[in-house]
């Protein structure tokens, strides 16, 4: 088997032998690491800034160092820089091309830390960004939803339990009720952030290093709100990625139930909505097939994010401190499901704000399946009649319009008064679905007053930013 030479490489010295090709194809890791380029430079500028003030490089050395460095990063940002398989990861990569322009000042910039600790400070950087940008595009998605909600405060639907029509609510009620899972969300950003929001540069490989290097200056340089307190747990730690990957789990498990709906909505037999051609697909045989392929894509990856998360559970379960090769396999999960994540919110957000609301088809929908009768049952209840015994009074009234064909919205009060003396006139009022929201009184209900409210709240924490804090996401004031 053909040998690769280890005279390039930063490790190569304690090496007699070359890598093989199959070590050479195992170990690499820049065809997807190479994304963390702009967090490697930013960490190694500042760790050459500490180095300076530690007077373990001149000012002409640090200055050849930052300029390369921001080179390198301009090449990267154009497309022109020339990654090197052999070079393994980023780091090398960056590091070797540097050395290689600039000599020995190069050479040192790696004192003082190793690759160890150096990883773990691109992925707290990179997955601190991450937190910042899916802030924002979940707070567009959220507000999306809020903004249809305003505009169809007064459209009626079914609401379901078991798929069956269960009593009527607004359809601005049912689409908050989406957009509170995704504040939960936000909540779990801001944990996910403030659990990446740790310095771990000066841990060394796994017992610090040994210099007394200045690692107060490096967590403010690289505006960090905590420093890790152990060097080992430092550099083996990957909480902060797997506290990401759960919030884009659990975010695509909420994406996936809306898109179910979406898909539901869209179909023939609800008819509730019709979705934009822009966001739909045909069928290669039936010319009249408009497909909900987008939402059920989206549905559909909810499961690779699941496996990412699963995979590097499995992956860090059984592994010794401090540091292990397996970590490497860390990233590949994590890449995918924010690439996921990204494009499934902007496809819901397409899907929202492109979708015709049939306004009409919904609001016929309620006089189905007795969506009032939980109001006749309350009726009674109110007029002195337990509820139990209310209940089965009104299940009695249900099954004798099913027998006789009758249309349970317009029983008159006399056939009523067969079943219980305690209707009068006013029960009329109770048998029309399209006042059922209102007689709605608790907290977090379906009537305009309530939807009002969780609007007005909804649009307050965004606006404050408190949606991303869990301490104020669930008061009810």
């Amino acid at each position: 088997m053909k040998k690769k030479d280890t005279k390039g490489k930063l490790w190569g010295g304690r090496f007699a032998e070359s890598t093989s090709d199959i070590a050479e194809e195992i170990s690499a890791s820049i065809q997807f690491d190479y994304r963390l380029y702009a967090h490697d430079i930013r960490g190694s500028i500042a760790h050459a800034k500490m180095l300076n003030r530690m007077g373990l490089l001149t000012e002409d050395e640090l200055n050849a160092i930052v300029k390369g460095l921001e080179e390198i990063r301009r090449e990267i940002d154009g497309g022109t820089f020339e990654f090197s398989p052999s070079r393994e990861d980023i780091h090398m990569n960056i590091e070797a091309t540097l050395t290689e322009r600039i000599g020995d000042a190069g050479r040192k910039l790696h004192t003082a830390r190793s690759r160890n600790d150096q990883i773990a400070l691109d992925m707290r950087l990179y997955v601190r960004d991450v937190c910042d940008e899916q802030h924002r595009l979940l707070q567009r998605l959220i507000t999306a939803l809020v903004s249809l909600a305003e505009v169809h405060i007064g459209v009626i639907l079914p609401g379901y339990t078991h798929l069956q029509i269960a009593q009527p609510v607004r359809f601005s009620h049912h689409l908050l009720a989406h957009a509170w899972a995704l504040l939960r969300d936000l909540a779990r950003l801001h944990s996910c952030r403030t659990g990446s929001d740790v310095l771990p540069l000066g841990s060394g490989a796994l017992a610090g290093v040994n210099y007394e290097i200045d690692r107060e200056f490096l967590r403010e340089e690289l505006g960090f709100a905590a420093m890790s307190h152990n060097s080992m747990d430092a550099v083996s730690d990957r909480d902060f990625i797997l506290d990401i990957l759960y919030y884009c789990a659990m975010l695509g498990m909420h994406l996936s139930r809306l898109c179910e709906e979406i898909v539901l909505w869209s179909s023939a037999e609800f008819g509730f909505i019709t979705l934009a051609d822009s966001v739909t697909t045909g069928s290669s045989i039936m010319p009249q097939k408009k497909n909900p392929d987008i939402a059920e894509l989206i549905r559909g990856k909810t499961g690779r994010l699941y496996g990412n998360l699963i995979s590097v559970l499995t992956l860090m379960k059984g592994l010794p401190l401090t540091y292990n090769r397996d970590m490497q396999e860390d990233k590949e999960p994590l890449f995918d499901s924010l690439d996921t994540i990204r494009a499934s919110l902007a496809g819901v957000r397409e899907m929202l704000s492109t979708m015709r609301v049939n306004v009409e088809t919904m609001e016929q929908a309620v006089y189905k399946n007795y969506s009032t009768a939980t109001d006749i049952a309350d009726y009674l209840t109110k007029r002195g009649v337990p509820f139990r015994e209310a209940h089965e009074i009104t299940g009695t009234i249900v099954r004798y319009c099913e027998e006789n064909g009758i249309d349970f919205f317009t029983l008159s009060v006399e056939r009523l008064r067969a079943f219980s003396p305690h209707f009068d006139d006013d029960v009329k009022e109770f048998l029309d679905p399209r006042t059922s929201t209102e007689r709605k009184l608790s907290h977090g209900s379906t009537s305009v007053r309530s939807v009002e409210k969780q609007i007005a709240l909804i649009r307050g924490y965004l606006e404050e930013g408190t949606s991303i804090k869990g301490d104020t996401l669930f008061d009810s004031d």
